[in-house]
């Protein structure tokens, strides 16, 4: 895909630091602020630039949540190509690098953009049910991690307190604990009332949660982080995603040590996936069967937990690309 500018964009909460690529060569670098009108300003000097057009470039970018927004809500007023990369392809792309900053940033992406164009993948704007959910999810997130954080302490403390701090700090705990599981329960109904009005969500969701071990949480974050499965195409890409594939560590021919998954892998769909496993390992089924048969036959445990979570990736994508419901009836035997 041939652009005739490459431009890429280290993007921080604060600044945005931008580096044009044309041939190979980076012949202009800006930095603003990160909000609508300092970037506008950023796009009058792109158009000073020889030849440059808002739609004849391409703006390469990591994905770094709300910090992205108001540069994207512009792009895509301007009807640019979007390209939304992730940190870790760029990083791996480049090998061994020295020196780290923003500006040196911006000029790695937009390299990046350029020597890899012909595999470039154009983002496109995901529907507003989907952000919504996005941000139901990640504030759900946030209100079960301080009720953990909370939650913790009062147990160690116990042993090393008087009674009269230890009630005192459980009250207090207590309330504010009740308080937040409240405001979980109202998030939870919330995400119920959008799925169930949006009918593209709904059969997602129905889909993903006939599979054995996938339960609502765990459907609703593979939704959001799979972009309604728009981002992943094959199950083998977002098993590698999820750090679910193992990697042998290899030097030349030969294998040293035990095969090992990515510690770069997304790590809370890792522990979502960890659930579904277990999930399916308490309930009645082959995935149990196919369990407690390796074992039995020395493998250890925690690989076949791991061969588990896989099946489960492939059922996903199975059923999302059949359209239909998980049927066991129609399973072979697992070996």
């Amino acid at each position: 895909m041939e652009f005739k500018h490459y431009i890429g964009i280290d993007v921080s909460k604060s600044t945005l630091d931008f580096a044009v690529c044309v041939d190979g060569k980076i012949i202009a670098q800006y930095q603003s602020e990160n909000n609508k009108k300092a970037i506008v300003q950023v796009v009058k000097q792109l158009r000073r630039l020889n030849d440059f057009g808002m739609t004849s470039s391409v703006f390469c970018m990591e994905f770094t949540g709300i910090y992205n927004n108001h540069l994207l809500d512009y792009l895509l007023s301007c009807k640019s190509a979007i390209w939304m990369e992730s940190a870790i392809q760029i990083k791996q792309s480049q090998g061994m690098i020295r020196g780290k900053n923003d500006a040196i940033d911006a000029i790695r992406i937009a390299q990046y953009a350029f020597t890899f164009r012909n595999k470039a993948k154009l983002w496109t704007a995901p529907r507003e049910a989907l952000k919504t959910l996005r941000a139901m999810i990640s504030m759900r997130d946030r209100l079960v991690n301080s009720i953990k954080e909370l939650s913790v302490p009062v147990k160690e403390n116990a042993d090393f307190v008087s009674k009269e701090i230890r009630a005192f700090e459980t009250k207090i705990i207590k309330n504010t604990v009740s308080q937040l599981q409240h405001s979980v329960e109202k998030i939870d109904r919330q995400i119920e009332e959008l799925i169930n009005n949006d009918s593209h969500l709904k059969e997602m969701y129905k889909l993903l949660t006939s599979i054995t071990g996938v339960g609502p949480i765990v459907a609703i974050n593979l939704i959001v982080a799979t972009e309604e499965f728009k981002k992943f195409d094959q199950p083998q890409k977002f098993a590698c995603y999820s750090g679910v594939v193992p990697f042998a560590n290899r030097s030349g021919t030969s294998v040293k040590g035990r095969w090992k998954v990515s510690h770069l892998a997304n790590k809370k769909i890792k522990t979502l996936l960890h659930l579904a496993a277990m999930a399916a390992l308490n309930a009645k089924g082959e995935l149990k069967e196919y369990y407690l048969r390796k074992v039995a036959e020395g493998k250890n445990k925690m690989s076949v937990i791991n061969a588990i979570r896989n099946k489960i990736i492939h059922r996903i994508f199975a059923i999302i690309k059949r359209q239909t419901p998980y049927e066991k009836k129609y399973q072979t035997t697992i070996v």
